[in-house]
């Protein structure tokens, strides 16, 4: 697991979210508006045009993975409608947008869908396109000029094809029907056709779920911006303004994940991003759009904060073009700022998360998996229960982990809070299985295969029906912020006795350790073969110092009473050599039940 490497890769392949409605491109006569926004229009122009160069470079077609070409239509299609970009009525872009619809079409399905990976024919899949393709439509059909009447009317056959497809076809996630929804209303916008309108009452009659943590249903923070994407549109293109509500709700909970550099925490995700955090920028539309909307100082403040990060320009700037042109609300100036919130305790109850923010430094703690554990997309289950980030030193996060009949990591069921502290417990039960009773014994020896009742594996035992003798481990940690900054956390592992303990403190690659004792390479009999253990470190001192150019995370005392740091993941994972251990510097701290342990992490 990376928390930075992916994200440029998982950007790609989900693509930005755009903003799309009220199709209204952007006059001369808007640019003498004092309202109107010249400096952020001509970044947008003058990044869409790089990224317009990098398109032509070439005359090959640079992406086949039609999402990919949604997008490339819309910033091709941004320049070329703009009298003042470079590209403007540019015969190469004609040339262009022509290949990309006849490579569209070629991959659609005559039930308007198109395959994604695994997904054959998949509405939702081909629904992500859509909210690319609509707006470009929406401007080339304000051209004049026959230089355009194939492309016009072959991306007119493309998106209503699709539209149909959109109003039969189903989904497979709860963000899809918002995604669904958002492309079935821009075909809509364009075409008012009937149909399209009622399958979006229909799946916005099923209600909209967002908890008092606001939070949707996923718990992730990549999802959340395609559901606040989706929702935000349908609001104001549909004239449903109670939508706005939950966008709201949904984008103060992200800023409140935010870091000081704009990584947003994703440990509480119930899909992929669990592993990996993502970049507050890619909501920056949202934020704009509210702050302007709603005339809203802290979502002003909010957008401006992301217009500083290193990663705007390539997130926003170089392919938002389209969604400024095409509504009117993007194209005024922000409103005055507020002083942006940067000192704050943050609960989140019903997600088992606590986030705290002192300037540059924010730490979390979570203790909300979704039990029983279950490593499956929809299921939380990342064991991370402490991050914390100071500046550029960067604790990823701290794990602990028991031999305890092979069960794997602590995840705790949720917090509870005593004065200052948060309390983080779990009682793990493992059990020896003793013959059948009679009047569930089978002559034949046939019982049910079904899973052992602690989760650890399945047999043929017919589990449920068998008496059993019960042993248990509880491990309770509490962490509690000091007023010097620093965090002091007790672990206590009681139970039964001799059950190794391990803890593993995970820093960010590309910083300098001290005080710690190298790990020996040692076969693992798990596996075939020895473990790489070049970046990971025992902790038998007093105390550890990660540093990072100028910000250090100092931990300690250390213990070290055992060797073993392998098969951590437990059983679920050691059946066919999994492994989830993060990217990054492991710093091992080590004992035996009883275990009793308090440490200082600042």
């Amino acid at each position: 697991m990376s928390f930075k490497s992916n994200l440029l890769v998982f950007i790609c392949i989900i693509v930005i979210s755009p903003i799309l409605h009220s199709w209204s491109i952007a006059d001369s006569e808007k640019f003498n508006d004092k309202d109107f926004d010249s400096d952020f229009y001509k970044m947008l122009l003058e990044s869409n045009d790089k990224s317009v160069a990098r398109y032509l470079e070439s005359n090959s077609q640079r992406n086949s993975y039609f999402r990919a070409l949604g997008e490339e239509f819309a910033i091709l299609t941004s320049s070329y409608v703009q009298e003042d970009s470079k590209y403007y009525k540019s015969k190469a872009i004609v040339s262009r947008l022509n290949k990309i619809i006849d490579v569209l079409l070629s991959l659609q399905y005559p039930d308007g869908t198109m395959d994604s990976g695994g997904n054959r024919q998949s509405p939702p899949d081909t629904g992500f396109s859509l909210h690319h393709l609509c707006p470009a439509a929406a401007l080339l059909n304000q051209q004049k000029g026959k230089e355009l009447d194939d492309v016009k009317a072959k991306l007119e056959k493309f998106l209503r094809c699709a539209g149909d497809g959109l109003a039969k076809g189903g989904i497979h996630t709860p963000n899809h029907r918002w995604v669904v929804s958002l492309a079935l209303t821009g075909c809509y916008d364009l075409y008012k056709d009937e149909n399209y309108l009622n399958r979006v009452n229909e799946w916005l009659a099923e209600g909209i779920y967002c908890d008092d943590d606001g939070m949707f249903p996923e718990r992730s923070p990549n999802y959340s911006e395609v559901v606040d994407n989706a929702l935000l549109n349908i609001a104001h293109i549909l004239n449903k303004p109670y939508l706005f509500d939950y966008v709201r709700k949904n984008l103060m909970t992200t800023f409140y994940l935010m870091d000081e550099d704009g990584d947003v925490q994703t440990v509480a995700s119930r899909r992929q991003d669990q592993d990996f955090l993502l970049t507050i920028t890619r909501n920056y539309l949202f934020y704009r759009y509210l702050a302007i909307h709603d005339n809203d100082k802290e979502m002003a403040s909010i957008a401006r904060k992301i217009e500083t990060f290193d990663d705007f320009e390539e997130t926003i700037l170089s392919r938002s073009l389209i969604f400024f042109l095409t509504n009117e609300l993007l194209q005024k100036q922000l409103p005055e700022s507020d002083n942006l919130e940067t000192d704050f305790v943050k609960e989140f109850p019903q997600t088992g998360l606590v986030r705290i923010k002192r300037g540059d430094e924010s730490a979390t703690i979570f203790g909300g998996n979704d039990k029983p554990i279950i490593v499956a997309s929809g299921r939380s289950s990342n064991p991370n229960f402490f991050m914390l980030k100071k500046g550029d030193a960067s604790l990823n996060y701290v794990r602990l982990s028991t031999s305890f009949f092979s069960m794997g990591f602590f995840r705790s069921d949720g917090f509870r809070k005593e004065g200052n502290k948060y309390i983080l417990r779990e009682t793990k039960e493992g059990y020896y299985f003793k013959p059948m009773t009679p009047e569930h014994r089978d002559p034949n020896g046939d019982y049910k295969l079904t899973p052992s009742v602690d989760g650890r594996f399945w047999s043929k035992m017919d589990f449920p029906n068998r008496p059993k003798d019960t042993k248990s481990l509880t491990t309770e940690i509490a962490i509690e912020e000091q007023s010097d900054g620093s965090y002091t956390m007790d672990i206590e592992v009681s139970g039964n006795k001799g059950v190794n303990v391990t803890l593993d403190f995970c820093f960010e690659k590309g910083g300098n350790l001290e005080g710690v004792s190298n790990v020996k390479p040692e076969f693992n009999y798990w596996r075939t073969s020895s473990i790489d253990t070049k970046d990971d470190y025992f902790f038998d001192k007093e105390y550890v110092k990660y540093t990072n150019g100028n910000d250090e995370i100092v931990i300690g005392p250390g213990k070290k009473e055992h060797g073993s740091i392998w098969g951590l993941e437990g059983e679920m994972y050691r059946h066919l050599n999994g492994s989830n251990k993060g990217e990054g510097m492991h710093v091992y701290v080590t004992g035996i039940t009883p275990f009793k342990h308090t440490m200082t992490i600042k």
